[in-house]
C-alpha cells in the first residue's frame, strides 16, 4: 500500500513573534500557510518580559497584519521612561514617559497571544519538532521530517526557529558565538520587602547602571515587577562555574561580582525570587548572507542573530515576517522572485542592526560606558535607549 506524504505550499518553521506575523499578513491576503512549533501549546512556556515596538519596524508589522489599533490598547502606560544611574547610586538621566515616544512598551505574552489569536484555527501545529529538512528532486521544494516521524514536503520553507534554527543549515554554515557576555536574570516581586523602595528608585521604564565591564539593566513589568539582567563581560564558562541549582548560592555568586555597587542596586539580586535564571548571549557574525537557495528562506534571529544591546531583535524578526509576506504577495506564482526579493532588502537591514549591537556590546561594557551612553540618550533626535 503507497502511503501519499502530506504537502504544505508554505510551512513556517517557529512559531515565534515573526513567523507569527508572516502568517497573519498571508492569512490577510488570503495565502494559507502552516506553522510549525516544538511547543507543546501556546502556554508551554514563559514568553519574557517586556518589549519596546518600534515605529519604523515592529508599527509597520502590526499595521500590514491589521493589528495596529489592537497592539496601541496594549500597551504600557509609562514604559517609555529611562534613567542611567551610576554604580554608587546617583542619577545620572532621568527622562520621564511624556507620552509621546515612538517604542511603545508591551508585554510579549500580550503581543503574542494578540498574534495568535489573529490566525485561523489550525493553522499552528503544535508539539512538533523539526528534526530534519532536505531538498527533494523537484526544484525549489523540501522534505521535512518531525520528531515523530511525520514527513511532509513544502514548496516555501521559512525558518523562522531563532537562534539554533534548524532550517539555518539548509544555505548556511554560520554559527552563533558567544559575544563575551553574559546575563543572569532576576525579578523582584510586588508585595517583597523592598519593591516598592527598588521599583521608585529604577523607575517605570528602563534603567542602566554600567560600570568595570559590569551592568544592571533593568525594566519594569507590566505586573509590576522589576525584572533585571545582571551583565557580566565574563569567560564563556564563567556561567558555569555557578551553581544555578543551588539558589542561595547562586545569588551571592552574582552578588559578588557587584560588590561595593549601592545597595539599592545591589537589591535587584539580593531581593530577587529565586531561582536566578542564566542567559549567555550569542549572535552570528555581523553580514552573515547566504547564496540564494530555491525554497528556502530564513528572518528574525534565525538569519541575523544579534546581541540585545540594539533593542531590535524582535522588532526585525516581525519586519521580516511582514515584508516577506508582502514580497510572496507581490509575486504569487514566483516563489524564487519573492525570497530575491525579500532577502535583497533583509540582509542590509540586519546586517546594519546587527553592526549597531554590536558597536553598543562594544561601549556598554567599555572603559568610558556611563559617558558614552549618556552622549548616545541625550543626543538630539536620539531614539529611546533600549537594551
Amino acid at each position: 500500500m503507497t502511503t501519499t506524504t502530506p504537502h504544505h505550499p508554505i510551512a513556517v518553521v517557529g512559531a515565534g513573534l515573526g513567523g507569527l506575523v508572516l502568517a497573519r499578513v498571508l492569512h490577510v491576503h488570503g495565502i494559507p500557510c502552516t506553522l510549525l512549533d516544538l511547543d507543546a501549546s501556546a502556554d508551554a512556556r514563559a514568553q519574557g518580559g517586556m518589549l519596546d515596538l518600534h515605529e519604523d519596524t515592529a508599527q509597520v508589522a502590526l499595521r500590514a497584519a491589521g493589528l495596529h489599533d489592537a497592539f496601541r490598547a496594549l500597551v504600557l502606560t509609562g514604559g517609555e521612561e529611562t534613567k542611567v544611574i551610576d554604580p554608587d547610586g546617583t542619577l545620572r538621566h532621568h527622562e520621564p514617559d511624556d507620552g509621546n515616544g515612538g517604542r511603545p512598551e508591551i508585554n510579549r505574552a500580550d503581543l503574542r497571544r494578540l498574534l495568535l489569536d489573529s490566525l485561523p484555527d489550525g493553522t499552528i501545529r503544535w508539539g512538533a519538532k523539526v528534526t530534519a529538512a532536505e531538498p527533494t528532486d523537484v526544484p525549489g521544494r523540501h522534505l521535512v521530517t518531525l520528531a515523530d516521524g511525520e514527513r511532509f514536503t513544502t514548496d516555501l520553507l521559512v525558518g523562522a526557529d531563532g537562534a539554533w534554527s534548524r532550517i539555518r543549515p539548509l544555505l548556511t554554515d554560520a554559527r552563533p558565538a558567544y559575544t563575551g557576555i553574559s546575563f543572569v536574570e532576576a525579578d523582584v516581586l510586588p508585595g517583597s520587602e523592598r519593591h516598592a523602595e527598588i521599583a521608585a528608585f529604577t523607575g517605570g521604564g528602563s534603567a542602566f547602571a554600567l560600570g568595570d565591564e559590569r551592568a544592571l539593566l533593568t525594566h519594569r513589568e507590566s505586573d509590576d515587577r522589576v525584572h533585571t539582567y545582571a551583565a557580566v563581560k565574563a569567560p564563556e564558562d564563567w556561567l558555569g562555574t555557578i551553581d544555578f541549582t543551588d539558589p542561595e548560592a547562586a545569588r551571592a555568586a552574582v552578588l559578588a561580582v557587584f560588590d561595593g555597587w549601592d545597595d539599592r542596586l545591589r537589591a535587584l539580586i539580593a531581593d530577587a525570587e529565586l531561582p536566578l535564571t542564566p542567559r549567555p548571549i550569542h549572535a552570528l557574525p555581523v553580514g552573515a548572507t547566504w547564496e540564494r537557495t530555491p525554497g528556502v528562506t530564513l528572518l528574525g534571529d534565525a538569519a541575523h542573530l544579534m546581541s540585545p544591546f540594539a533593542g531590535e531583535g524582535a522588532n526585525l524578526a516581525m519586519f521580516d515576517g511582514a515584508e516577506l509576506a508582502r514580497a510572496i504577495v507581490e509575486h504569487p506564482d514566483d516563489p524564487e522572485a519573492a525570497l530575491a526579493a525579500y532577502e535583497k532588502e533583509m540582509f542590509p537591514r540586519g546586517e546594519e542592526k546587527a553592526a549597531e549591537s554590536a558597536a553598543n556590546l562594544t561601549m556598554m561594557f567599555g572603559p568610558n560606558a556611563r559617558e558614552d551612553l549618556l552622549g548616545i540618550i541625550t543626543a538630539p533626535d536620539a531614539p529611546d535607549a533600549q537594551a
